[in-house]
């Protein structure tokens, strides 16, 4: 039997073909993520580990709040570097200017663009190069205020080479510099991410505000003692805001960061593989439940010689068993580019990532192997169990076909219990109250999973009805060829329902992300407008805070008739990070809109005073918080307050302005050492408008929009976002294209006699690719009609349950027509191979056929 089954693939190999790469996109996306994740994960941690390695401990400031985009401000004066080095366990120490505020050395291309996202400045001392995680590629190091080296990704991505002039601004003021060299960071030219300059120590010192200080200092223990012993010896030095570490545990740390960030992503591109594997499954379902049905009289035969049914069942899934195992080798192959592919993707978007060699662990292979094999052997054992129920007399009957299954005729009823059971599981997952994270994700995923299932069932019972309405301009316009498609379509309702599921799948999860992508626009741009009115609005780049001096900057221009700048950092408030923006009580009324709860109003912003805060409502609520309660802030460079509620307002949700927690412009400058803008509002004549622009464009890290414009500037990001989330999904559309490919070819196979016979009486060529193509299309019509209702269905559930958050149901027409376009285009691409095969039958080889 293991013969047979393996004989029987052979003869079959498109369809094998067809089969297997159901199953192999999702393996690709599975291991390409897995392959991009460890590739990530081991270039970091190698450059981490490697930055170090001629370093026994590291001195720092502490980092207080984790996701503060300024940093601790804690420098080290260079009198402690002095200290440190006359110390009996220490054998060198240098000291390094490296800010962990965010872009302070943006490099410009000639095209006046910034070359990264973000970007790190730093200093390299020539004598103490071994400290530094910088290595020279070419050139030599900047000795000067007029050099800098960049990183040879830079240098290459904007055509820099050594000799050339750089424009650079650190800390928002551009300066031209000479290109002496280029780096690379330990051994990767590029961090992707980000840029990075850097000059020589006195030079970076003056450029980056750290006059006689640093911000790191890297000692290698003397010759017989540890890095143990030196740490010890360090500690007593240092003041509250520094900590000494050896460099293992900071390399560690470092990495466990990096590592954090990577499981997201993970995770993230995880579910999109799953998802086409899922799509997967049900093509694999569909195509084997086909096949045993053609291949009933097979069976019978191999009964009739003496087979047992446990020997057909195994055949079948030996034959799904090679078929998982052949895609999923070759989906790990294919892994390799989808990890090349999504690293484009990311950089599609403006999140570049570093270049370095495709890791291929173990367990990605392991995982691959599992999940694709796992699948399509799953999806086929319903198929086994039914070619099991083939009584051998069948071998004698001509167009004998599979008996029914005992459960067959219950499957609306079960469609229907598992189609209820799904819903409430979504309704407990999206409306409970005081349910778990991980059980509102299982209710939902689980929720979801069944209602496709459950669909699924119900499928047959719709397609009729779908059939009729789908069908009707086939019927209309293709003549008999339409008319005979329209039929043939509904002719076995289960195989044409099975076909269309897979489709479902991803036109209902493209319709989902469409109909809340919109909803989400509307509701942002709704929610800007109800917060500010301004004439003129500027905001830092990539959701990152700018200088304060260049909102003052602006201000300051002639014609401004009125201005307030909102203040934005991270805090530790109440033992929680949270956001937390400093307003200037005195003209913050003027621009935004409040909407006071009782016992506040525009009044209580003159109350602020230093001590005072704004919470809204929301935060008040989850943390039982009323007028007059106090709060106890942290702020990144470690000073502590108490403050007292003075006001409570309600904050959208979709796109709050300010932080859950307010406070005054002074308090704010007081407790953050490097205060930045999270905003700059202003008023202003045309006039002053065009040099407000001008002058906005000179800054790196400030973006300038009108008043009218911000609103729909604000949700910029979210359409990139969404175009992304429309690739991956794609995954899953391509493979129930597969699915309609194979259906199609299994179906024309299938009627080879019946076709011979209308081709006799008279159907030409042309007429029976139309037939074919016809009844394509309606296959994938049927798909979309149930995926978009369903998708719409989701959405406008998750839109009630969160309308309280100013969520709004906006159905975009224009993508919901293009996702029907394509399920057509998809029913044309499906049906050309088989409709040529069709056309091409010889009629009266056609006629002998069994």
């Amino acid at each position: 039997m293991i013969g047979v089954a393996l004989k029987g693939l052979a003869a079959r190999k498109l369809r094998a073909v067809l089969t297997a790469f159901a199953v192999v996109i999702g393996v690709a996306m599975v291991a390409g993520t897995f392959m991009l994740t460890d590739t990530l994960q081991k270039s970091f941690s190698g450059l981490f580990t490697e930055s170090t390695s001629n370093t026994d401990a590291v001195v720092r400031g502490k980092e207080v709040v984790k996701n503060s985009t300024s940093g601790s401000g804690a420098t080290i004066p260079a009198t402690l570097l002095t200290k440190v080095r006359a110390l009996p366990e220490v054998g060198s120490a240098a000291g390094e200017v490296n800010p962990a505020e965010a872009n302070v050395a943006d490099i410009y291309g000639r095209d006046g663009k910034k070359a990264a996202r973000e970007s790190v400045g730093a200093s390299v001392d020539p004598a103490n190069a071994k400290f530094s995680p910088l290595r020279l590629k070419t050139g030599a190091w900047p000795n000067g205020p007029g050099e800098v080296v960049i990183d040879a990704g830079t240098a290459t991505k904007k055509h820099y080479k050594v000799g050339d002039s750089v424009v650079i601004g650190t800390l928002g003021k551009k300066h031209p510099y000479k290109v002496t060299g280029t780096v690379s960071f330990g051994t990767v030219d590029s961090l992707g991410l980000a840029s990075i300059a850097a000059w020589d120590v006195k030079t970076a010192q003056t450029l980056l505000h750290r006059e006689g200080r640093y911000d790191s200092v890297s000692i290698a223990a003397k010759k017989g003692s540890s890095p143990a012993a030196v740490v010890r010896a360090v500690k007593p030095l240092l003041g509250s805001n520094l900590e000494v570490k050896d460099a293992k545990t900071q390399a560690k740390d470092d990495a466990d960061n990096l590592n954090e960030g990577l499981r997201i992503i993970k995770l993230f591109l995880l579910g999109f593989g799953f998802i086409a594997l899922l799509v997967g499954a049900f093509v694999i379902f569909n195509t084997m439940s086909i096949t045993v049905a053609q291949r009933t009289r097979e069976y019978a035969t191999l009964r009739t010689l003496g087979a047992s049914r446990k020997q057909v069942l195994r055949s079948v899934k030996l034959e799904g068993l090679v078929i998982g195992f052949v895609a999923s080798v070759i989906g790990l192959v294919f892994g390799i580019g989808i990890a090349k592919g999504l690293i484009a993707l990311f950089g599609a978007t403006g999140l570049e990532l570093p270049k370095a060699s495709t890791v291929i662990a173990t367990h990605t292979i392991v995982y691959s192997l599992l999940l694709g094999t796992g699948i399509t052997l799953l999806a086929s054992i319903i198929p086994a169990r039914r070619a099991t129920r083939v009584p051998p007399i069948a071998a004698v009957r001509e167009g004998a076909v599979l008996p029914q299954s005992r459960l067959a005729g219950h499957s609306a009823n079960a469609g229907i219990g598992v189609t209820v059971a799904s819903l409430a599981a979504i309704a407990l997952g999206i409306f409970a109250s005081g349910v778990s994270g991980g059980a509102v994700a299982l209710l939902l995923g689980g929720g979801v999973l069944g209602l496709f299932a459950g669909i699924a069932l119900l499928a047959p019972r719709l397609v009729k009805p779908l059939a009729r309405v789908v069908g009707l301009p086939a019927r209309r316009t293709g003549g008999v060829a339409g008319e005979i498609a329209s039929a043939n379509s509904v002719r076995n309702p289960g195989r044409t329902a099975s076909t269309a599921a897979a489709l479902m799948i991803g036109l209902t999860l493209v319709t989902v992300v469409a109909v809340l992508g919109s909803g989400l626009r509307v509701s942002t741009q709704n929610a800007v407008k109800d917060q500010i009115t301004a004439y003129y609005v500027v905001d830092g780049k990539q959701d990152l805070p700018f200088r304060a001096a260049e909102g003052d900057e602006l201000e300051a221009i002639s014609c401004v008739k009125a201005a307030t700048h909102v203040r934005s950092d991270r805090a530790i408030v109440q033992g929680k990070e949270n956001q937390v923006s400093g307003i200037d009580p005195a003209t913050i009324a003027r621009f935004y809109h409040f909407d006071w709860k009782k016992g506040s109003s525009n009044a209580t912003l003159a109350q602020l005073g230093t001590d005072g805060a704004l919470v809204t409502k929301g935060y008040a609520e989850n943390e039982h918080l009323k007028l007059g309660d106090s709060l106890a802030i942290r702020t990144p460079s470690g000073a502590k307050a108490t403050l007292r509620i003075r006001g409570i307002y309600d904050a959208p949700a979709s796109k709050p302005l300010l932080g859950e927690i307010a406070v005054s412009q002074a308090s704010f400058d007081k407790g953050f050492t490097q205060p930045k803008n999270g905003l700059t509002l202003l008023n202003a004549d045309a006039a002053a408008g065009a040099t407000i622009k001008s002058t906005t464009s000179g800054f790196g890290d400030a973006t300038f929009h009108t008043g009218a414009a911000y609103p729909k500037d604000a949700t910029k990001d979210m359409a990139t976002f969404l175009a992304m989330l429309y690739v991956l999904l794609g995954f899953s559309v391509i493979v129930s294209l597969f699915g309609m490919v194979n259906t199609m070819v299994l179906s024309v196979f299938e009627r080879t006699r019946e076709i011979g016979m209308l081709r006799t009486i008279g159907m030409t060529r042309r007429q029976a690719r139309r037939m074919i193509r016809h009844e394509s299309i309606i296959t994938a019509l049927i798909g979309a009609a149930l995926g978009l209702g369903l998708g719409v269905f989701l959405s406008a559930l998750v839109t009630q349950a969160t309308k309280d958050s100013g969520m709004v149901l906006s159905i975009p027409a224009v993508p919901l027509v293009a996702f029907t376009l394509i399920a057509v285009l998809a029913g044309i691409g499906a049906a050309i191979m088989p409709a040529r095969r069709a056309s091409r039958l010889n009629v009266l080889a056609a006629l002998q056929y069994e």
